[in-house]
């Protein structure tokens, strides 16, 4: 499986993307070192070496961007730039990296970014409580602190990492609650019981339903809070019976934004004689709607609840950051706070508007920002490819070609997303691969037939298995693919029975890297016995697809969906 940029064609030039042109392969091919069959066939002369040279040298150019713009609410998928949105998997191990969380999504308790940053903002706002309530009560009122529940007392993480896999589950969540499930959120016992002291009066607020207050009432209890009742904690109707929308509660439609519940509710308890200092929440859409004089956001990428804001209020401090910087590899966690952190609720918004697709996780076939971004990319890449081809037949070089299978030539998006929710599920992928399931990537069957009629042989190469190949090359062919052949189809040992690793590849540990395996086998087709081919260009959607050379030139598709190092 692979992830790709989107590349910019610009004459004569290797760019970030690295990208085919119309020259750059014909003249590679007729530069004196390559000039005849002989050389290219060489398996160690000087023409293939320095080939090599050059090819490989291209890899400090094949790297991840790190800076992204993206709006909160998915808007920014509608340009056509893959490589522009967070990619998903780099988030999320980024987001782990952040709550210093094990391999199987449970958060470390005693020390990570997360628990310091939070310190750091409750130990601030705990020396300013004197102020607030001094300010406070200059109103004549009674100095009130109002808090939200999940992740601003209560503490998720696990639920949504270990439990959700960061896919939001009502049914799932309600057994928590009910279970009394959640540790508080780091130092937030010790600020509630400081305002407290202070003299606050504290309120909660909360998302969650009436059918839920008695459980997290007792929840906040059991994990040390003393100041929240049944009476001072406000929780959502359901509908139900008794549970209905309050009088208090004026809302534009049927159904209450969160922004509307919130605000009026604050308004409803500043009407019983508070004034609300400080309203603390980890959503916007806690904050946001006034009937507060402070607020304080607490960091948390792991969700992300919008609301539109009340008609008329304009908070533009009450907004999610825009621009973020991240590594690929999640180690942007330990430095970049919870704000830099591209929430993933919102890279998921943005990946989907990207590609078009609709609520269940289905990709639009006809037309969206990625099928665009593709369009250009093979439009512009299928005249210079046809032609070097054409030119390097006739050079007697064996032109080849290579691509991998995952979002190169076959298209996982609905697999990815409707059928696994971001989630990599190696059995599912297996149904998928078997039932031959995958649709074409958009505008490669055009591209890689004309490559193959103008003279390139088609090399495959993926990582899926052995097991995965007759199935893999059969749906290939499904959907309209005309040149890939068994022979030069390669996919990766199974470890079992004849399925072994090839004696042309050797790892510097027991498991193979994909970078291995790939550019290993690359220079395995250069040779006599793997064909004696000249790759002129490398196809692939993740950045492991395209280094360590081996080809002269790689090209890089975009895929935000997945990552893999």
């Amino acid at each position: 499986m692979n992830t790709r940029s989107p590349s910019r064609v610009r004459r004569g030039t290797l760019a970030a993307g690295v990208i085919l042109t119309a020259v750059a392969v014909p003249a590679a091919l007729t530069m004196p070192a390559y000039a005849g069959p002989q050389a290219a066939h060489d398996d160690h002369g000087t023409s293939r070496a320095a080939l090599t040279r050059a090819a490989s040298g291209t890899d400090r150019l094949l790297e991840p961007r790190s800076r992204f713009t993206m709006a909160a609410d998915g808007s920014s998928g509608t340009r056509p730039d893959g490589a522009g949105v967070p990619n998903i998997d780099s988030v999320k191990s980024t987001i782990r990296t952040y709550y210093a969380a094990d391999a199987t999504g449970i958060a470390d308790k005693t020390t990570s970014p997360y628990i310091s940053e939070l310190g750091g903002v409750l130990g601030k706002q705990a020396t300013q409580l004197k102020g607030l309530y001094n300010q406070a009560k200059r109103s004549g009122k009674k100095p009130a602190i109002v808090l939200d529940a999940d992740d601003t007392t209560l503490w998720t993480y696990d639920m949504e990492d270990n439990a959700m896999h960061f896919n939001f589950d009502p049914v799932l969540q309600d057994v928590w609650v009910q279970g009394q499930k959640f540790p508080a959120t780091p130092g937030m016992v010790q600020f509630v019981a400081a305002a407290q002291k202070a003299g606050f009066a504290i309120f909660g607020l909360t998302g969650r339903n009436d059918d839920q207050k008695v459980a997290t009432v007792a929840n906040l209890g059991k994990v040390g809070y003393t100041a929240f009742n049944t009476d001072n904690f406000f929780t959502k109707w359901t509908g139900k019976g008794d549970s209905q929308q309050p009088s208090y509660i004026t809302c534009a439609t049927a159904k209450c934004t969160t922004v509307e519940y919130k605000a009026g509710t604050r308004k409803h308890i500043e009407s019983l004689g508070y004034d609300i200092a400080l309203n603390v929440g980890d959503q916007w859409s806690d904050l946001q709607g006034g009937y507060a004089d402070h607020t304080l956001k607490l960091p948390n990428p792991t969700y992300y609840l919008p609301s539109p804001n009340l008609a008329g209020v304009e908070e533009p401090k009450l907004a999610p950051r825009t621009r973020f910087t991240m590594k690929p590899d999640g180690s942007s966690g330990k430095t970049v706070g919870g704000e830099g952190i591209p929430n993933i609720d919102s890279v998921k918004s943005t990946i989907r508007t990207y590609y078009g697709a609709d609520a269940t996780g289905i990709a639009n076939k006809t037309s969206s920002p990625y099928i665009t971004e593709l369009g250009r990319l093979t439009g512009a890449i299928t005249p210079a490819l046809r032609a070097s081809c054409a030119v390097a037949s006739r050079l007697g070089v064996k032109p080849a070609i290579v691509l991998d299978a995952d979002d190169t030539t076959l298209w996982t998006y609905d697999m990815e997303d409707n059928a696994m929710h971001f989630n990599f599920d190696p059995v599912l992928q297996d149904a998928w691969v078997q039932g031959q399931k995958f649709p074409a990537t958009p505008g490669m069957v055009a591209l890689v037939n004309a490559a193959q009629k103008s003279g390139c042989t088609l090399i495959g190469l993926t990582g899926r298995n052995d097991d995965q190949k007759a199935a893999t090359i059969g749906n290939l062919a499904k959907v309209g693919y005309t040149g890939f052949t068994n022979p030069n189809y390669y996919t990766k040992w199974t470890g079992k029975g004849d399925s072994q690793q090839p004696s042309y590849i050797t790892c510097a540990a027991a498991k193979c890297t994909t970078i291995e395996y790939k550019s290993q086998t690359r220079a395995h087709v250069q040779t006599k016995a793997g064909g004696g081919y000249t790759i002129l260009a490398n196809f692939g959607d993740q950045f492991s697809d395209l280094k360590g050379g081996h080809a002269i030139v790689p090209i890089k598709l975009p895929n935000p969906t997945y990552y893999l190092p």
